[in-house]
């Protein structure tokens, strides 16, 4: 039988602000990707989320991003390496607090935003961010877009690099995220991410922005937890992939 995570960015608030129903989200995912506080995320609500995943059974993983609270993580910056490094290691040991707290521990690391698209293909910046993991856990998982840089050095370092893949949005033919600022980057219609999802997970293939298919083999499964509907989509995705005979579990 095939199987596969699904992962959520959650935590994604700040103060009163909140952009990701949290709770219900947990309802439906194995992982929850949480905000360590750089692009979005507070000391409380990293703890809240931390406690509604341990008592759900949803494995808990870091989100770390650029310094970038104003946008969201989501611009190029240029950071040097041995400050990315420990802004990264930061990050992990402030979630694992309230994750160890909760009764649970931080089991994976993922990149947000620009960081996460910089390490697909520059080494220093993904070197970067593998040392980070390394001297806050050096047992982690790291997870990131198939054949990216950052997966690659991960795996030279001994850590477990785990592929991820979404359904939500497009891709070049060459396997990569469509940037966010190009037309058709976000899959917007749901039956269409249904549909996409079922693909990945069964045949590990979807159809790029240019119409052809592509193969990109996954362990894990992002839903966007800041889209409109997000939390109805996740269980029309969830509910298909075990009608088709998925099995959805989280990946460690």
């Amino acid at each position: 039988m095939a199987s596969i995570d699904l992962n959520a960015d959650l935590g994604e608030g700040f103060g009163r602000w909140r952009l990701t129903d949290d709770e219900q989200l947990l309802s439906v995912v194995t992982s929850a990707n949480v905000a360590c506080g750089f692009h979005a995320g507070d000391a409380a609500t990293m703890r809240r989320v931390c406690e509604l995943a341990a008592e759900r059974g949803v494995r808990i993983g870091a989100q770390v991003s650029y310094r970038d609270l104003a946008g969201f993580g989501r611009r190029a910056m240029d950071v040097p390496s041995a400050e990315l490094t420990a802004e990264v290691a930061y990050q992990i040991g402030a979630l694992e607090v309230f994750a160890r707290a909760a009764g649970s521990r931080v089991s994976y690391v993922k990149p947000h935003g620009a960081l996460y698209n910089r390490v697909v293909h520059d080494e220093e910046q993904a070197g970067a961010v593998v040392a980070g993991v390394l001297l806050a856990d050096p047992t982690l998982p790291v997870l990131g877009l198939p054949g990216s840089r950052l997966l690659t050095l991960a795996g030279q370092a001994g850590l477990p690099a785990v592929t991820e893949a979404f359904a939500d949005r497009a891709y070049t033919d060459q396997g990569t995220l469509v940037p966010r600022d190009r037309d058709g980057a976000v899959v917007t219609e749901p039956q269409a991410v249904v549909a996409r999802s079922v693909d990945l997970a069964l045949h590990g293939t979807v159809t790029a922005l240019s119409g052809s298919r592509i193969e990109v083999r996954a362990r894990s499964l992002c839903l966007h937890g800041d889209t409109p509907g997000a939390v109805d989509l996740a269980r029309r995705v969830r509910e298909r992939l075990e009608a088709s005979g998925v099995r959805v579990e989280a990946f460690v």
